[in-house]
């Protein structure tokens, strides 16, 4: 190519980059959201999901989509982040679907049944199991948009005052308690309670209730139930494996370029992975402490979860009895959860059984 011509050439691809440097821009707008937490900051990890969201958002955008994280109360409560978003008062939550089943027992499932599917499993169907369709079907018709983002695996099945060890212990116990298990352990002579995370403390100091479940080890130590409460009982059979959602207003959601939608559901994803490897990474070395401290730890007995689970079934056909979208979903997860057990009971229940015995031995 002689010189005249090449410099001719270069001179076109410098005035195509010219050209494209705007259209670039104009795809990726510059957009400020408002994220409202239903955590408070002292809980690391899981309010600590809202700003690994906002961080891999901005940073993924060269600051172009900025979200702004706020603490639960900040904004709104954290009982009305579902209506916030929906309404379009802020354009996104991360809290626990199931906090809104007063609304419609429906929101329960988001999060978390009584004797449901437990960590990876809700994953699975979440991703694989259409799980996130037939949730966001049902969305939908609060105007939300949702995708999980955080996961604490198991929960303890909470801080008591005195000891469980027969139903009987469980009549007129009033006992915070979130979503349908509330319902469940009604049917046990439970009185459940409504109460904020920050609230339980206080509430168990005063002896305004006598029990309360949160999360885990790692979260309960910081909210210090072990000073009020002695008995720390096992497994959280009401969540298994409860998933945290962000909510995002539908409107706002659909009108975000395919890119930041993209970003935006990547951030969530790795939130969802992170939050889970926080809690097993914590909880262990929490758990030590905390039984160091004096903490009473104990199991739920074998009559104790037969009859929660016969509770459960109970509580889910008569729910299903009257709401449709809850039967449907309901029947999705029923099914899912009974396939994959054959499959962890294989594998996973047979390795985890002979580790746990290998390290009994020493």
């Amino acid at each position: 190519m002689k010189r005249r011509q090449f410099l001719q050439a270069a001179t076109v691809g410098a005035a195509s980059t010219a050209v494209a440097a705007p259209a670039i821009a104009q795809a990726m707008p510059e957009i400020k959201w408002r994220l409202q937490s239903g955590f408070p900051k002292s809980l690391d990890t899981i309010y600590g999901a809202a700003e690994v969201i906002a961080k891999f958002v901005n940073e993924g955008t060269d600051g172009k989509f900025q979200i702004q994280p706020f603490a639960a109360g900040e904004i709104v409560g954290t009982p009305q982040v579902a209506d916030a978003v929906g309404n379009g008062t802020i354009e996104m939550g991360h809290t626990c679907s199931y906090y809104y089943f007063g609304k419609d027992p429906t929101f329960a499932i988001g999060t978390a049944l009584p004797f449901g599917l437990n960590a990876r499993q809700i994953n699975a169907w979440f991703y694989h199991g259409q799980g996130n369709e037939l949730m966001n079907e049902f969305y939908a018709k609060h105007n939300l948009f949702g995708m999980p983002a955080g996961n604490t695996g198991v929960q303890m099945g909470g801080w008591y005052r005195k000891e469980i060890k027969t139903l009987q212990d469980l009549q007129g116990l009033k006992m915070r308690i979130a979503g349908l298990a509330g319902n469940v352990m009604a049917k046990l002579g439970v009185v459940p309670q409504q109460i904020p995370g920050g609230d339980i403390y206080p509430a168990l100091e005063r002896g305004t209730i006598d029990a309360a479940e949160w999360v885990g080890p790692y979260d309960d130590e910081k909210l210090g139930f072990s000073k009020v409460a002695p008995y720390y009982y096992y497994p959280g059979f009401w969540e298994g494996g409860p998933a945290i959602h962000l909510f995002i207003n539908q409107g706002k959601w659909k009108e975000l370029p395919k890119a930041y939608q993209s970003i935006l559901t990547a951030a969530a994803g790795y939130a969802n992975a992170d939050m889970l490897a926080k809690y097993d990474a914590r909880n262990p070395a929490a758990l030590r402490r905390l039984l160091g401290s004096g903490t009473q730890l104990r199991p739920f007995s074998q009559e104790i979860l037969d009859a929660a689970n016969k509770a459960a079934v109970e509580v889910y056909d008569e729910v299903s009895a009257k709401n449709a979208d809850f039967k449907k979903i309901y029947e999705s997860v029923r099914g899912f959860r009974n396939e994959e057990y054959l499959w962890f009971q294989v594998a996973e229940y047979a390795y985890d059984t002979y580790m746990i015995r290998a390290r009994a031995r020493g």
